[in-house]
């Protein structure tokens, strides 16, 4: 995200604050729930709710934010419980690589903040409770996350020559609707451990798959592996084929993979992908889809679509791709510069979705101990989610 995508979200943030303006009505530092015995206002959720606007988080903004400080508070507690702290120097750190996805230095992402009237505390906070949460995952899984060498040898291939690789999958997309997260995610445990074969995959992807690959199976064509964020790319390419992925959450969905071959050029050079994207909310109309997809060819096309639509109807962002969510990563894995895709949704608009251009960018090759430290991570994720679900279920949530 950056300067300038910051700036168009600050313009039109007055109708974030309206979407929360009945909450900041309320005794604005007056309690909205108890968890255990730590408190959320009216005013962290008002704050949190801008916060995620300006991220461009999916959902309604205030159910989200209260649904996020519940899950932080829990971390919170459990960190306590653990005796972990944060150190000034890890804090500053976090801040800084946290601001550093937008191109921005800490101060002038607090500042753009400042402009859609949200705190530095409530981008302090948000950035605490996550690191927090991470040694927390660590001190009780980490001796439960073995590493082979084969697992790193693996993973350098993929991080040293994405290029190089193209994989042939299969996708089975499971919705999640908002409370229905983990009954979907024990459904697609349930799946993965059960699919046995890719006959049995391609079955269960037409019974139960909500992408439009349900028909054939969630075949999908080749894909280059640098076209995917390097968190699926690896959990992909660790599969042998015809094995099942375990669950992969993307905002709106759990995703199975499933591995039918590797292809590999080993006169490829070693890249990075940095890629920029469009976002235009459309009507939920076929006609007019298809009215707009035949006048736009590019992203600059886009722009005259747009004028006199609300600023937040389009919203161009370039950046890596580690900075982008799950679903839309995986949209824009597929498409060429120029084409669109329309599978996902927000607030009754469909989510059109350009691919601008991919743009590559040579990196340092990392070392051994990097890779290892990045698989540890992506196995750490997996657990964490289920770590979370104890401490809901043994906590006391309260309304006052």
């Amino acid at each position: 995200m950056g300067l300038s995508v910051l700036k168009r979200q600050a313009a039109v943030i007055a109708l974030g604050l309206a979407l929360t303006a009945p909450v900041l009505a309320q005794d604005l530092f007056g309690p909205r729930l108890y968890v255990n015995d730590r408190v959320i206002t009216n005013y962290e959720i008002g704050q949190r709710a801008l916060f995620l606007r300006v991220l461009r988080a999916p959902g309604n903004p205030e159910v989200e934010a209260l649904k996020a400080l519940t899950e932080d508070r829990l971390r919170q507690t459990e960190a306590e419980r653990l005796g972990l702290k944060l150190t000034d120097e890890e804090l500053k750190q976090g801040l800084a690589e946290f601001a550093s996805r937008a191109n921005l230095s800490v101060d002038e992402f607090v500042a753009e903040l400042d402009k859609a009237g949200i705190a530095s505390e409530t981008f302090r906070d948000f950035v605490a409770a996550g690191l927090l949460w991470r040694q927390a995952v660590r001190a009780r899984f980490l001796g439960q996350v073995p590493v082979s060498e084969n697992d790193v040898d693996r993973a350098l291939e993929a991080s040293v020559r994405p290029r190089a690789l193209q994989v042939l999958a299969s996708e089975l997309v499971i919705p999640a609707p908002e409370g229905q997260e983990a009954a979907a995610m024990t459904q697609a445990q349930e799946l993965s451990d059960s699919l046995g074969s890719e006959a049995a995959f391609a079955d269960a992807a037409r019974q139960y798959s909500a992408s439009a690959t349900a028909g054939s199976g969630g075949r999908l064509d080749w894909l280059p592996l640098a076209n995917l964020p390097a968190a699926i790319g690896q959990k992909i390419l660790a599969l042998a084929p015809g094995e099942v992925s375990d669950p992969i959450a993307v905002p709106g969905a759990v995703v199975l993979f499933l591995l039918r071959d590797v292809a590999t050029d080993k006169t490829a050079k070693p890249i990075a992908v940095n890629v920029e994207w469009a976002e235009f909310l459309v009507p939920d109309d076929a006609a007019e889809i298809a009215r707009i997809r035949a006048a736009s060819d590019d992203c600059n096309d886009l722009y005259g679509l747009a004028k006199g639509l609300p600023q937040d109807r389009l919203t161009v962002t370039k950046g890596g791709l580690e900075s982008l969510p799950g679903d839309v990563a995986l949209e824009l894995a597929r498409l060429d510069p120029g084409e669109t895709s329309i599978a996902l949704t927000r607030g009754g608009f469909r989510r059109m979705l350009m691919l601008c251009g991919r743009e590559q960018v040579l990196d340092p090759q990392p070392t051994r101990d990097q890779i290892r430290e990045q698989i540890t991570n992506q196995k750490l994720e997996g657990l964490a989610e289920g770590y979370l679900e104890e401490l809901r279920a043994a906590a006391i949530i309260r309304e006052p």
